[in-house]
């Protein structure tokens, strides 16, 4: 089953906390802080692999889970880093954030990795809190929690060149002759409901990926048929075959549909109207065909296209439309796709914040890097709140508060944590 499109959710490994412990060796008197830090959590990392060629896997597995990182242990002995957890994606994986429509990653060559989220901060054990001021800290950190997302992932194939036209031009039969793939070939509309690939090999050693389009029809760009389906499959080819039926035995004139699906794929991206493209005047073995060339042809020359009469039933004309295609290949000069869509990440200020009101009333704080402190404190620990009270002052968020009408005891919350706000 062909599967190109997937939702899956990432979520990053959790670092480990930090310990809180003493040096205690015989004939070691007043030895000090000693507890380790907390191992990092386990990054999500798309990574291409040659074996893949579709999204089928994720439609049975949508969740991945990075492991947490090991706690610290005394004697200052850090805790393990977690393993990365690697998902395997075919070539050609777009990956868009689900929420924002954004780009995240365009994974096109085998072996190539994206990190989406990457894994909590392990804590700080306490021999990392002592300074001149305190020589001997109780506290130690918790890890830094996580990060999760939901992916939106779409796979554009590969193919060096792609066949395009209305359904029940040849297509099919034309890949199925040219190469080994075995596509249904069938006297109706929409046999093929997939992509179908195919390798086709030259003379000369040489060879080249072509792709089966499934039908086109009018309105296509607008979603109309198999519309948005799969006309994104051919936004990677670099030429493209379109094929018509001369000979018009299903009433279409093959002129009109040639104008027909150039508007379709000008409409969907402009940058399809300046790939090369061969027309190909299928089923030339009929009279009907040997009637209509003529005209074709002459208007397509008129066009500045080159045109191949050939027949799928009989093989003629494949082998030099074949070796043109070749050479076309050999000439092309990819243009670099300018695009703002890649997501850019930037540090952002961990004081960044903001206070609004709950349902209940109470004062709702959130912000990247207060929740993060939040998360990575112990309050089990009386220095360690002393800590969190001092560094939320030091951010502003008291003075905030203040300025937003907060009162002596008002519910605070920010994140999983609540509190009653006093002076």
């Amino acid at each position: 089953m062909f599967i190109d499109r997937a939702k899956i959710e990432v979520i990053s490994g959790n670092g480990g906390n930090g310990m809180s412990s003493w040096r205690r060796e015989k004939f070691v008197p007043k030895g000090g802080p000693s507890g380790g830090d907390g191992g990092r959590g386990g990054d999500i990392i798309l990574i291409v692999d040659a074996n893949t060629n579709t999204l089928i896997d994720f439609r049975y597995k949508r969740k991945f889970v990075a492991d947490n990182g090991v706690n610290g242990q005394t004697k200052n002995m850090h805790g393990q880093h977690a393993e990365p957890t690697y998902i395997k994606v075919p070539p050609g994986t777009l990956v868009k954030d689900a929420e924002t429509g954004e780009v995240v990653a365009d994974l096109t060559k085998v072996g190539q990795q994206a990190i989406i989220v990457k894994g909590g901060r392990g804590g700080r054990g306490n021999a990392r809190f002592v300074n001149s001021v305190n020589r001997a800290p109780t506290f130690s950190e918790n890890g830094a929690p996580g990060a999760g997302r939901i992916l939106q992932l779409e796979l554009k194939l590969l193919a060096d060149v792609g066949l395009v036209g209305y359904p029940s031009v040849g297509k099919s039969s034309i890949i199925s002759v040219v190469s080994a793939a075995r596509p249904e070939v069938a006297a109706y509309h929409f046999t093929t409901l997939t992509p179908v690939l195919g390798v086709v090999s030259l003379d000369e050693g040489h060879s080249f990926v072509m792709a089966d389009i499934p039908g086109l029809i009018e309105g296509a760009n607008e979603g109309i048929g198999l519309g948005h389906d799969f006309l994104r499959h051919i936004e990677r080819t670099k030429v493209i075959l379109h094929v018509l039926d001369v000979s018009g035995i299903e009433g279409r004139d093959p002129i009109e549909d040639y104008n027909k699906i150039n508007n379709e794929l000008k409409l969907y991206n402009e940058r399809l109207s300046t790939r090369p493209q061969l027309i190909v005047a299928n089923k030339m073995d009929l009279a009907e065909a040997q009637e209509n060339y003529p005209r074709v042809a002459e208007y397509m020359k008129n066009l500045g296209h080159e045109i191949y009469p050939v027949s799928a039933a009989t093989g003629e004309g494949l082998p030099e439309l074949m070796q043109r295609t070749a050479k076309l290949l050999l000439e092309h000069v990819e243009i670099p796709e300018e695009t703002t869509e890649t997501i850019v990440y930037e540090a952002k200020p961990q004081e960044d914040f903001t206070i609004g009101r709950d349902e209940d009333g109470a004062f709702l704080i959130r912000g990247r890097g207060i929740e993060r402190l939040v998360a990575m404190t112990n309050f089990d620990n009386d220095e360690g709140v002393r800590r969190f009270q001092q560094l939320f002052k030091r951010i502003g968020i008291e003075a905030a508060l203040k300025e937003k009408g907060v009162n002596e005891g008002d519910t605070v919350r920010i994140g999983e944590m609540e509190f009653e706000f006093r002076t």
